[in-house]
């Protein structure tokens, strides 16, 4: 199983901040310090584990090594916020104001995350989001200051949606966590599922992350008489819910096209009744044949002692984004240097291939996969063949009218004219 441990970090304590202001530039050679915020002992721990390793191998790839961009030496300052949301939003005050932080990366919980992207903005710092998915991080919560490289809810919809409607039927009933993943998820799939003549038979079902007794629920999605249901969960609670599912018969009444999760969940809630089985990844470190997931692979392996699993692909690309902009800034985190720095990075190559930052919302486009569950006994984790690689070149942008270009209409999709 893989060890939630990180690396330690000797870390250099930097002046005090004045309260509420932003961090003084530092010069050619300071420090440059970044803010990791993410979950180690929460809720969300294997992902937030996955976002600390795979942010710290993006930094050391991107820069070759040397840990330094444009003559500063990165120094990474993480904290845990244990899934509690007022606790990381702490952090990350003090992070800013103490520990003097000139950016904020994180988080792996799609509220943590919203409180992130308004805490950077107000104190005028980048914020490097993700792996929290939710589609308004960088769309109705737009801030100039927030950026990812990660996948978010409109990336998971586009590919399902034509999947669906080809091999389940032409209705559907979800089931979602209700926090902001989960509702920005339903919605995005809602969205993509009408384009396809697929229409939902009830309102999505909610129900709190910290379930543990799905039977009510499930119960209400097998009363729908939907053709299929769609599961939109997170963390250690999908073991219990996937269990249930098969319980109380839910697999065998309608199916469900599936999103196969980190390699330690897959084995905590998988069975052999699964196999084969066809559905969609993020990311696997099986699947992707280029350089950087090769070099990715083999690193992680040598520092961690175990492959990079589902999120450890969106630290290292939000890292490899932050560090080519900062090339591009000088070195400089000013908003005024950094952003259209970030902005004007266009494409490069990550571990799924490559990556395209859109200027108009700060949304990185980027592929994903179509895979079969062929296992879940290989040491290695080699459970899936690889089905299709999808490129997502096209996703809506809804982060303000104002930042509509010639080619890309960014009015949120509730304002803009059915005519």
């Amino acid at each position: 199983m893989r060890k939630l441990t990180v690396l330690t970090l000797v870390l250099a304590l930097a002046l005090a901040l004045p309260l509420f202001g932003r961090p003084a530039q530092a010069q050619e050679g300071e420090p440059l310090k970044i803010g990791l915020i993410t979950d180690l002992t929460g809720a969300l721990q294997i992902y937030g584990v996955e976002l600390h390793n795979g942010f710290m191998l993006g930094l050391e790839y991107a820069t070759d090594g040397t840990m330094e961009v444009a003559g500063r030496p990165i120094e990474v300052i993480v904290r845990d916020y244990a899934n509690d949301a007022e606790l990381a939003a702490t952090q990350a005050r003090e992070l800013l104001e103490v520990e003097g932080v000139e950016v904020l990366a994180g988080a792996p919980s799609s509220l943590v995350a919203q409180g992130l992207v308004s805490i950077a903005a107000e104190y005028d710092v980048v914020l490097m989001v993700g792996p929290a998915a939710a589609k308004n991080l960088t769309g109705e919560l737009f801030e100039p200051t927030t950026f990812r490289a990660c996948r978010n809810s409109w990336h998971d919809a586009k590919v399902l949606a034509p999947y669906w409607a080809e091999a389940v039927g032409d209705t559907y009933i979800q089931l979602a966590a209700d926090y902001a993943f989960g509702r920005e998820e339903a919605e995005a799939f809602e969205y993509y599922l009408e384009q396809e003549g697929v229409t939902k038979v009830k309102d999505t079902i909610y129900a709190p992350l910290d379930t543990t007794d799905f039977t009510p629920y499930l119960q209400e999605v097998l009363d729908s008489g939907a053709d299929g249901v769609i599961y939109i969960w997170a963390g250690a609670t999908t073991i219990p819910l996937v269990q249930q599912i098969q319980e109380m018969g839910v697999t065998e009444a309608m199916p469900a096209l599936a999103f196969f999760n980190s390699n330690d969940l897959q084995l905590a809630f998988a069975d052999a009744t699964i196999i084969p089985s066809d559905g969609f990844i993020v990311y696997h470190y099986t699947l992707p044949d280029n350089e950087v997931n090769d070099w990715l692979v083999e690193r992680h392996k040598e520092v961690y002692n175990d492959v990079p699993d589902l999120f450890t692909e969106c630290g290292f690309a939000n890292a490899q984004a932050l560090v080519l902009g900062l090339e591009a800034s000088g070195g400089s985190t000013l908003t005024e240097d950094l952003i259209p720095a970030l902005e004007n990075i266009g494409s490069w190559e990550g571990p799924k291939g490559t990556y395209t930052m859109r200027p108009e919302d700060h949304q990185a486009l980027m592929p994903m996969y179509a895979v079969r569950i062929t296992n879940l006994t290989d040491p290695e984790f080699r459970f899936y063949e690889l089905l299709a690689e999808i490129e997502i070149d096209e996703i809506p942008c809804e982060a303000g009218a104002d930042r509509s270009s010639e080619t890309l209409d960014c009015t949120p999709l509730a304002e803009r004219s059915t005519d």
